[in-house]
């Protein structure tokens, strides 16, 4: 399609009016983690790297940083396992009610993370569950399903069948065509979900704080935490940037993951 040149300048314009809006303040809480001031000002004072050795040297957001790893490690293990196998029933077999099962599996991703919090709040405590790490990673759980179970199931249903088929007519029976020939066309999507579903985890908040108790507190606890204390401000800064600093490559290797599986598949 041919565009004018007035149309070509005017998409330019907005897109890098829509990059300068998602990206500047991002852009800026880097440059504030090296500001000497103690506040948010604009333009900064100063630079130094005074925030980035004691955020160095810090206890509390090393610590919260581990409870956010183990935490996201534990819930993206549980969503690959379960989503993946939800992935292959709904796909393989056909039986009543697979479209209803398959929006209940994907309907916790479009609740409101305050109504999935209360609800998850309300039933650890029916049952009895102290409030910690086991109830979080299960609440985490319950939203990563659903990044798994997604990317493994529009893969399978990207895969011809036929593949299954001269898988069969060859003599490979059912654990040899899994290995040899589903496991491989899934693994990148298997690991394109993980990142995503562990880059959720990671950043979780809302239902992190309703289902976790005392004592418990992840990086972005800890970052909501400090932030409203003014001599902690530029240390939040820091350890945000370090947060963006480890999820630029994670999402850019799931991307990577996606697209050179798009390319396996339609060859």
């Amino acid at each position: 399609m041919h565009l004018s040149r007035w149309s070509r300048l005017g998409l330019r314009l907005f897109t890098w009016g829509a990059l300068a809006f998602l990206y500047v303040p991002l852009a800026v809480v880097v440059i504030l983690s090296f500001n000497t001031a103690t506040s948010l000002t604009w333009p900064p004072r100063g630079f130094s790297t005074q925030w980035w050795e004691i955020a160095r040297d810090a206890e509390g957001p090393r610590e919260a940083l581990w409870t956010s790893v183990k935490t996201a490690c534990a819930a993206t293990a549980i969503a690959l396992v379960l989503g993946t196998l939800a992935a292959f029933g709904i796909h393989r077999f056909r039986f009543f009610g697979r479209d209803v099962i398959s929006f209940i599996i994907i309907l916790p991703i479009a609740l409101p993370g305050i109504v999935t919090a209360v609800a998850l709040q309300t039933t650890f405590g029916r049952v009895g569950w102290d409030l910690g790490f086991r109830t979080v990673v299960i609440a985490h759980a319950t939203f990563c399903v659903v990044i798994a179970f997604n990317n493994v199931i529009a893969r399978l249903r990207r895969t011809s069948p036929n593949l299954l088929e001269a898988s069969a007519d060859l003599g490979a029976d059912g654990m040899q065509t899994f290995r040899y020939v589903t496991f491989p066309l899934v693994r990148s999507a298997l690991l394109a979900g993980g990142l995503l579903a562990f880059a959720l985890s990671f950043d979780e908040i809302v239902v992190t704080t309703f289902t976790s108790g005392p004592g418990f507190e992840t990086l972005p606890q800890w970052i909501l935490n400090n932030f409203s204390r003014p001599n902690n401000v530029p240390l939040v800064n820091v350890v945000a940037t370090v947060v963006m600093i480890l999820s630029i490559p994670l999402a850019w290797l799931a991307q990577r993951l996606s697209d050179g599986a798009e390319s396996l598949v339609g060859v």
